[in-house]
């Protein structure tokens, strides 16, 4: 309390205290002597308590109270723990600490599981198909803040994610892993990988690589054999011992029949091997009939060559080729789309055989480009011709409908070198990227599509798009993002369909530990995306002929539904509006492969390696008992007293105010009782 409100608080008391004796002393007509001591005394408190809350002096409250340390126990909920026949002893383990009352008592404990996702302990199944510990103790570090005690009970297998041995680098926690598994190594034979390519060419040979690793001590022989279906398409004989404990074994498989044909490569177990689920792996290829053809007519040398062909030529269905103007006519047959890059009088017998077989093509307007005859051959659209360029930024149109494409943050790439000047589309078209300059958007074309009697046509007003390749390898670490998206504009525009309604994008098949995602989009009679429409898929299993329903989700410019939780098999699908009534059908697989069964034992290694990093200690499932004793003496983890310290002022107490009018009403009564008023 400061020393100027004791002043005032003693000031208050001598003011209180005269006025009470004015009043009972000198100005008092009655001798009793003994009541005006009691009339005094009443009203010197009355008095004083109301100075005081004029004065209103501040207190000092302090609560102390304890808190104890957090315990956080994160249990693996995956399915290798299952499979490595540990489940029953995670349960007990976790059973016992619940119901340990000394440990409860000196912590809050909180308990999870984590697969792929940290989530709170509600029930445990085992069952998770992925395993990323890392994210895990992420996410446990975000939730706890302070210093806690961490006990992993995990087989310390992890499938995707940071490597987990060094996240303690950056985590405050203490982490105490439990491993489930032994330090027994077991004699085991593996499919290590397989590198298959997706697609493959009818009557041609496909390329396999099979990657075989023994972990063992003793010379052992063993089988690689494919299957299709219950056929035998090839064998080889292979041995290992323990220096060369490793194979690669390259060969070629027909593809004879078009569509999708699935495999089985098992390579055969040895005698009491203890995990024989990593012997046998699965795998599809997709079967077409014969690649796209796509040439490139220039007359000019510029990189933007080179970087369509390799862009376009990832997807091993399309073949590329680079043409002179004079070259092609007579080829003209042999390609589905055709490439204008930048043309000029030397084009115009190729443009008239083009517009009069009605043949698709994707024309690249860049500084190089002859204005006057472009507007001259094209009925389309018209270039206003100022003889000056500019460079132009793009902007995505996330309302472009025609079919499906991303956004790949377009707005980072370098701009495009193009004429400057007005653009105007005589026939509708819809633009999927427009000009910007600097940070001002002019809404003017860019990347353009359009459709004029069944035939499709692309345009792009700018040169220089061999840097947008070369930014999106530096955004993503990879050409993919920029090769999508090139070749989706390469599928539309070598598609001969109808423009239907309703599009569904999925792959023929998928393997069974990634995500079974379908994408669908639908638009309505002017060809505009629709976002009003409910969406559903009906599912067929092809063996057992059960049938699921599942709806579409809206997820920004389409419709997506996530089919993961099917089992591995045959499926044949259709998708169906329920406003439009229009329906769509058609057939994928998923092959069987669970990455959490491919181990053999706990990451002894790694886990150990964790609790050395974080300061922890390292047990084995079958040697828990003295888990809940070091916890409990280890001296880093102790209650923490905490003080809250409140200011209170006098105002607040409400006890001083029934004390002021207890006064006044006693004060009143006996003078009321003596006659006194």
């Amino acid at each position: 309390m400061q020393t100027e409100t004791l002043i005032y608080i003693i000031l208050s008391g001598i003011i209180a205290l005269f006025i009470a004796l004015f009043q009972y002393r000198y100005k008092v007509k009655s001798k009793n002597s003994k009541l005006n001591a009691v009339f005094a005394f009443l009203r010197f408190i009355t008095i004083f308590g109301i100075l005081l809350l004029l004065v209103n002096p501040k207190f000092e409250q302090v609560k102390y109270t304890v808190e104890k340390p957090d315990l956080v126990i994160a249990i693996d909920n995956s399915n290798s723990v299952k499979h490595l026949k540990r489940d029953l002893q995670s349960l007990n383990l976790l059973e016992s600490l619940k119901k340990n009352k000394v440990l409860n008592d000196k912590f809050d404990i909180s308990f999870y599981t984590f697969g792929k996702d940290l989530k709170s302990l509600d029930s445990l199944t085992f069952s998770d198909k992925e395993t990323n510990i890392s994210r895990a103790l992420e996410e446990v570090s975000a939730i706890h803040k302070e210093v806690a005690p961490v006990v992993l009970i995990t087989d310390g297998n992890q499938t995707y994610g940071n490597d987990y041995q060094f996240s303690s680098n950056s985590l405050k926690q203490v982490i105490f892993p439990v491993v489930l598994g032994d330090t027994v190594t077991y004699k085991d034979l593996k499919i290590q990988q397989l590198n298959v390519n997706k697609y493959a060419y009818l009557k041609n040979r496909f390329p396999i690589e099979a990657i075989l690793v023994y972990n063992g001590n003793n010379n052992v022989n063993s089988k690689l054999t494919v299957y299709k279906g219950a056929s035998v398409v090839y064998s080889q004989n292979v041995s290992f011992t323990k220096t060369n404990n490793s194979k690669i074994i390259n060969f070629t498989l027909p593809a004879s029949s078009i569509g999708i044909s699935s495999y089985r490569v098992v390579l055969s177990p040895l005698e009491n091997e203890k995990n024989k689920v990593n012997n046998v792996k699965n795998f599809a290829v997709e079967v077409i009939d014969q690649k796209t053809k796509i040439a490139i007519i220039s007359d000019i040398l510029h990189p933007d060559l080179g970087a369509l062909k390799k862009s376009i030529e990832t997807n091993e269905q399309r073949a590329v080729s680079i043409l002179k103007p004079t070259n092609f006519i007579d080829k003209i047959n042999d390609f589905q789309l055709i490439i204008l890059n930048q043309p000029n009088n030397r084009f115009k017998n190729v443009i008239e055989v083009l517009n009069k077989l009605k043949k698709n093509k994707f024309v690249i307007i860049g500084t190089k480009t002859n204005l006057n005859f472009l507007n001259s051959v094209s009925s389309d659209y018209t270039h206003e011709i100022l003889r000056q360029t500019e460079e132009y930024q793009a902007d995505f149109n996330i309302n472009y409908s025609p079919f499906q494409v991303e956004n790949i943050d377009f707005e980072s790439f370098p701009p495009l070198n193009s004429n400057y000047g007005t653009i105007t589309f005589k026939v509708p078209s819809q633009n999927i990227l427009t000009k910007r300059v600097g940070n001002t958007s002019i809404e003017a074309p860019l990347l353009t599509t359009f459709e004029v009697n069944n035939r499709r046509e692309a345009v792009l007003f700018g040169e220089n798009i061999w840097k947008w390749r070369a930014q999106s390898f530096i955004n993503s670490k990879s050409f993919g993002d920029f090769d999508n998206f090139i070749g989706k504009i390469v599928q539309y525009l070598s598609s001969t369909k109808q423009r239907s309604r309703l599009n569904i994008d999925y792959e023929s098949f998928y393997i069974g530990n990634s995500n079974v995602i379908v994408n669908a989009q639908f638009f309505d009679k002017n060809y505009v995306f629709d976002n009003r429409e409910k969406i559903e898929i009906t599912v067929t299993n092809k063996n057992t002929k059960e049938k699921f329903n599942f709806p579409f989700v809206l997820k920004s410019n389409n419709y997506q539904v996530d089919l993961s939780s099917l089992a591995p098999s045959e499926y044949n699908f259709s998708v169906k509006t329920k406003t439009a009534n229009i329906s769509k059908s058609g057939n994928f697989t998923i092959l069987e492969y669970n990455v959490e069964e491919q181990f053999l034992n706990a990451n002894v290694t790694k886990l150990q390696q964790l609790a050395t990093n974080s300061g922890g200690v390292n047990y084995f499932i079958d040697n828990t008992q003295t888990l809940a004793d070091d916890l409990i003496n280890d001296e880093r983890f102790v209650s923490v007293q905490k003080s809250n310290k409140n200011i209170i002022p006098l105002i607040d107490w409400k006890i001083l105010l029934a004390i002021i009018a207890l006064t006044l009403s006693a004060e009143w009564f006996l003078r009321k009782y003596n006659g006194l008023i």
